[in-house]
């Protein structure tokens, strides 16, 4: 954990270089002190087959961090903005540009 998983319009991985997209984020996070080595860190991207949005140009990236739980807002923030600079500096053509942090609950 974490698992940051990157939604996108359909053919974004056809005119940006989504790897290094990934790669970037995975560096950027890995070596963060609130996360517990690089080897728990995924990163990966999912193309929408079909979508709607309500800005011009109709393309969106929406990055989901997925985390356990016990991080402060103050970090969560951190891990958001490390990613939406990740996003922006990547796709800064693309219409719309979303992060969102979830913590993960265990079972009981």
């Amino acid at each position: 954990m974490p698992h940051i998983v990157i939604e996108h319009s359909k053919g974004l991985d056809q005119s940006h270089d989504l790897q290094t997209l990934c790669d970037t984020l995975w560096g950027a996070l890995a070596h963060h002190p609130e996360i517990n080595g690089p080897d728990t860190v995924r990163v990966r991207t999912i193309a929408a087959t079909a979508s709607r949005i309500g800005v011009e140009p109709q393309t969106f990236a929406h990055a989901t961090m997925v985390l356990l739980l016990g991080r402060s807002d103050a970090v969560k923030q951190d891990f958001a903005q490390t990613i939406l600079n990740a996003l922006d500096a990547a796709l800064p053509d693309v219409g719309s540009l979303t992060v969102r942090l979830t913590d993960l609950h265990q079972p009981y």
